[in-house]
């Protein structure tokens, strides 16, 4: 009877081993499919950040063109206001 029960002990011992291994790789899983998840979050953030700087710098740009235009477009109204002047004594 007491080598009935060794063995018993020893199988009730590889279940829980066996339930403990299943468990830790649960576990395991959970936390790479959640770091996964963390790190495409996060790429996704990296890649809206680079995109909201291009956005930015195409944005600065235009900005300069249009400031030259503006200044150009000044420039040609302060000309023809001479011309306009100097017709009207003529």
């Amino acid at each position: 009877a007491g080598c009935g029960r060794g063995k018993m002990a020893a199988g009730g011992a590889a279940d829980a081993q066996a339930r403990f291994g299943h468990s830790v790789k649960g576990l395991l899983t959970e936390k790479v499919t959640s770091c996964g998840t963390d790190v495409i979050a996060l790429t996704k953030q990296v890649l809206k950040g680079s995109r909201s700087a291009e956005l930015l710098g195409q944005a600065a740009r235009n900005m300069v063109m249009q400031e030259d235009a503006i200044l150009h477009s000044e420039d040609s109204l302060r000309k023809m206001a001479i011309i306009t002047t100097h017709l009207q004594y003529q």
